[in-house]
């Protein structure tokens, strides 16, 4: 696991506690005896454990490289969480001049078929729409037809691949099936018990996306706001990371659903221009609803802990 801030050396000790804590609360092998010596931990402590499934979280303070995880170098689903790094593909084409976002694609419909019984699910053309119309489809409502015919334009999931691997340098990340396949064949591997590596990336991996799309390093600005503008008018997930956020934040995130798996991930921006990455990843906990509390209070949880631990974090750091 990783735990990497950027400016404080010193601090290695106080932030391991914190880990300590992330591990114990949220489910996986503990470091050593839980302390919750700080707000932080405490809060952590409070959200409840994971023995119902795994969790898997990442946060990054986007103001001091600070990191945190939770089993955060181990795979989880990324359902339609991968729709972020579909459109940055995209956008790295118009960027390149293959295309444009007035370019129109027809959305890719899925034909009925059977589970498994095609190696590629197979789907028919649908209306046409603006490649800036699919990009809002895809990522404000979670749209999956317009999800496969963006996707199909840039190449398939190979070129998604090829772009995260060799542009943005991110590993433990794979898209192998476009969106049609991937629901149509869902259901038949329980991610709170097993991991499938297909379809799947790290939170760790998805911070690391997220933070380099809000900080601009593989994307123009440009392109940056078209993908970050439509995240931030997500219509979906409104009980996960939004959900108990204080007044005057400003979430920009994608969900993600798929057998006995919910998650969010994005960015969070305080009143105050405050910034933080998050990925959450929750599987089991019984119900969708009961996945998406945990998200909502991790989230909260993570909020509360930046923000009341960076006084005393800075001024380690500095020393």
């Amino acid at each position: 696991m990783s735990l990497a801030p950027v400016h404080a050396k010193d601090s290695a000790d106080d932030i391991s506690q914190v880990n300590t804590a992330f591990d114990s609360v949220l489910g996986t092998e503990l470091r050593g005896p839980p302390t919750y010596s700080t707000p932080f931990e405490r809060q952590l402590a409070s959200v409840a454990e994971a023995s119902k499934g795994r969790i898997g979280v990442a946060a990054v303070d986007l103001a001091t490289g600070r990191t945190i995880d939770v089993l955060g170098d181990q795979r989880f689903p990324m359902a339609s969480t991968s729709k972020i790094a579909i459109a940055a593909t995209f956008m790295a084409g118009v960027e390149q001049g293959k295309w444009s976002l007035t370019s129109e694609f027809p959305l890719l419909i899925p034909v009925r078929s059977a589970p498994f019984s095609t190696p590629v699910a197979p789907v028919r053309p649908g209306a046409y729409m603006t490649a800036r119309d699919l990009i809002e489809q895809m990522i404000t409502r979670s749209n999956n037809y317009a999800t496969d015919a963006l996707l199909k334009v840039v190449g398939g999931p190979q070129a998604v691949n090829d772009w995260v691997y060799n542009t943005a340098g991110i590993t433990d990340w794979s898209l192998d099936r476009d969106i049609a396949t991937l629901v149509r064949d869902d259901g038949a591997i329980d991610p709170a018990q097993v991991i499938d590596k297909r379809d799947s990336a790290t939170p760790l991996a998805m911070a690391q996306m997220l933070t380099g799309l809000y900080n601009g390093k593989w994307l123009k600005a440009e392109s940056r706001d078209v993908i970050l503008g439509a995240m931030s008018r997500c219509r979906t997930g409104r009980h996960r990371i939004p959900a108990m956020m204080p007044d005057g934040v400003v979430v920009s995130h994608k969900t993600g659903s798929l057998n006995n798996t919910s998650s969010d991930v994005g960015i969070v921006e305080t009143p105050d221009g405050r910034a933080f990455a998050v990925a959450i990843y929750v599987t089991g906990q019984g119900s969708r609803p009961n996945r998406e509390s945990r998200i909502a209070q991790i989230a909260r949880a993570v909020y509360d802990g930046y923000l009341t631990e960076s006084s005393s974090y800075l001024r380690t750091a500095s020393r």
